[in-house]
């Protein structure tokens, strides 16, 4: 017979002690879902510490991440490599127990949470691998569960609402919800900013509901296994008290985000009747936690007989995608891909010429999972041979998202940590801001996420300012870890799309035009220009260069044209075409100065965008053609694209005055 409330102690107090050794964490909730934690790893997970990323695992996210100490207690207690010394060091710099669950930081650290709601999404994304993986290798190859844990905050967040409605739209029985229902907030009771009746929200959702005591753990246990029988994704509230056992802060919200202090510690030990010292565990609770530990190598190894059984073809298929590779076809598929475009030199969209692409590396990568947020047809996502996947048919490709951004983001993350998917999905570039958190993340993980951005300019035209991006190209590039790719046309188009898929430990952005774009690479080469982030399009590699014209996207065609009219002028002009920034300057000071050279310091750079981070290329006496007056960012307007860009002056005829203007400038000091 197990020792749960020894068991569940341990968690506590090990939380306790490590927050109290930080002087800095929350040991609030961890008080309050000690026996949850416990119940949940003891009687339920199956997990293999020793195969921490064997991809039948059930998964269990700390949605509500500020509690981090509850998932570091149970690693350690339940055999990861998470030693005594880890949770002493909570909170320290390098150590593997930062502040909140960070991912890639130990084993068993399913993903990065702490902003609120974001482990909710990346949950429903992992249930939806789930059954992707299970309709492609069989029922009985994956058929783990993914149990996440919220809290009140979590439930409030917007993305929490858009994730879990397509949830139980998507009937993800493999989906169990832990609700940490404490009726308690940093600034104090639910009741004073939240009067939502939360379990008639996730009926309305679709979830089947259940509710009871969590300091209870044979009900915890009974609930679970109830809610584990659902054919809908389940939802538990269980009714805790933050701060459990300590009368001074219990059930206030001075018991989330403070250490208790020594004398209150001493207290609460006394009274749930531990008496051990501080990070001290008897031997008897590791025992104990090896029971569930047992059992999940039990399944462990059943289930690597299965994976043996499985088709040749199949085992090597779950194989390569697990580990992350791509098919080795796919390089010369897009290489024939650009010769065919460069010959065939057609006027197109960006965005088209992304969907061009995905037609190529659809037949290519089977592993890529796209779709959009109710823009299917704007954003070019979806491909002729890809099939949508419904509540009742998860084989094909493509995912309805809806118009919720910022869950797809999220739930993308979700698929790329599950392992053996490359998701990418679409919105239009304006609604970076709605999925930037998210994001935010993929960079900070190192997930191969591709967010396919269109309408990326003023060049959408006739919507307007609402929908016309300034500053979100900025704001992208800005993002450490991530690559922000805007090519030009069809070619780079293709190029762009190689790289993003190359680079398997970087989200990337595909900044896209709505307006058509004539094809500037005409003379095909199967070497890759775009992969070092910028290079010479026009002009000569010598010292004849009077000018510099650096441009990307739908403005490189501009820059051509302006080059073209200082021809006829005598002037020797270079277009540089910048499709990554991010690639060019990783690049090596030598080619840097041999794209870009010192001695050339008359230069433009030509974006419809903010201008914010030209000026590392311009320099100082540069200058930039875009959307800034004077220095400073502007809005776009509503109007035909044409008008737009002869209104803010992203013109050839501009830039070649420009130009003239510092050439003569230059002549007369």
């Amino acid at each position: 017979m197990l020792n749960y409330h020894d068991m569940a102690n341990a968690v506590r107090f090990l939380s306790i002690d490590a927050v109290q050794k930080a002087n800095s964490g929350h040991p609030g909730m961890p008080m309050g879902m000690a026996e949850i934690g416990t119940a949940l790893f003891s009687e339920f997970l199956n997990h293999n510490p020793q195969d921490p990323k064997w991809p039948n695992r059930d998964r269990f996210v700390l949605s509500n991440g500020h509690g981090s100490m509850l998932l570091y207690s149970l690693l350690h207690l339940t055999g990861y490599d998470m030693s005594m010394d880890d949770l002493k060091n909570f909170r320290q710099l390098h150590s593997k127990t930062a502040g909140h669950p960070e991912y890639g930081y130990a084993d068993g650290i399913e993903t990065t949470t702490g902003p609120l709601g974001q482990g909710v999404a990346n949950a429903v994304g992992m249930a939806i691998a789930q059954k992707l993986s299970a309709a492609r290798y069989g029922d009985d190859i994956f058929n783990h569960y993914t149990y996440v844990s919220v809290g009140d905050g979590c439930l409030m967040e917007g993305i929490s609402h858009e994730a879990l409605e397509l949830a139980g739209h998507m009937q993800l029985n493999k989906l169990v919800v832990l609700f940490d229902d404490n009726n308690i907030c940093i600034d104090g009771e639910v009741s004073n900013t939240s009067s939502t009746d939360v379990i008639k929200r996730m009926q309305s959702y679709g979830f089947d509901t259940f509710s009871c005591d969590g300091h209870n753990i044979e009900t915890v246990i009974k609930t679970i296994e109830e809610a584990r029988k659902s054919a809908k994704p389940a939802f538990i509230a269980f009714k805790t008290h933050i701060g459990f056992g300590s009368e001074k802060v219990v059930d206030t919200s001075a018991a989330h985000g403070s250490p208790l202090g020594d004398d209150e510690i001493a207290k609460v030990r006394q009274k749930l009747g531990w008496d051990h010292a501080p990070f001290m565990v008897p031997n008897h609770v590791y025992d104990h936690f090896a029971h569930g530990t047992a059992r999940g190598k039990k399944a462990y190894k059943a289930w690597q007989q299965k994976v043996e059984a499985l088709d040749p073809a199949l085992q090597a298929e779950l194989k390569r995608t697990q580990a992350g590779t791509l098919n080795e076809s796919l390089n010369q598929a897009l290489i024939d891909f650009k010769k065919q475009t460069a010959q065939a030199a057609e006027k197109v969209a960006t965005r088209k010429a992304s969907g061009n692409t995905l037609e190529v590396i659809a037949q290519q990568v089977p592993e890529l999972i796209s779709g959009s947020a109710d823009l299917t047809g704007s954003v070019n996502t979806k491909t002729s041979t890809m099939k949508a996947i419904t509540p009742s048919d998860f084989s094909g490709h493509y995912l309805h998202y809806g118009v919720r951004e910022h869950a797809m983001a999220a739930i993308m993350n979700g698929l790329a940590l599950y392992g053996g998917f490359i998701p990418t999905s679409g919105t239009f570039m304006s609604f970076l801001d709605y999925l930037k958190p998210s994001l935010r993340l993929s960079a900070l993980m190192g997930l191969r996420v591709i967010y396919v951005l269109t309408h990326d300019s003023i060049g959408l035209g006739e919507d307007g300012p609402t929908h016309q991006p300034v500053e979100q190209l900025a704001t992208s590039r800005a993002t450490p870890n991530t690559l922000t790719f805007r090519p030009c046309d069809q070619v780079e188009t293709a190029e762009c799309w190689q790289l993003a898929l190359s680079h398997n430990k970087t989200p990337s952005v595909m900044s896209l035009t709505r307006q058509g774009l004539a094809c500037l690479r005409t003379e095909h080469s199967d070497e890759n220009l775009s992969s070092k982030g910028a290079y010479i399009l026009k002009g000569h590699d010598d010292n004849s260069t009077d000018a510099i014209i650096i441009a990307t996207g739908s403005e490189v065609e501009i820059a051509v044209q302006a080059r073209n009219m200082l021809k006829k002028s005598g002037i020797n002009a270079r277009v540089v075409s910048m499709p990554c920034m991010e690639l060019f300057d990783q690049q090596s000071s030598d080619y840097q100065n041999k794209v870009l050279p010192a001695e050339v310091s008359i230069r433009v750079a030509v974006e419809a965008a903010a201008e914010l981070g030209w000026h590392k290329y311009i320099g100082h006496h540069g200058a930039f053609v875009g959307m800034s007056q004077n220095g400073q960012s502007i809005f776009g307007a509503s109007a035909p694209a044409v008008d737009l860009y002869n209104h803010f002056g992203i013109t050839a005829d501009n830039i070649t005055q420009i130009v003239l203007g510092k050439i003569k400038a230059k002549a007369e000091k």
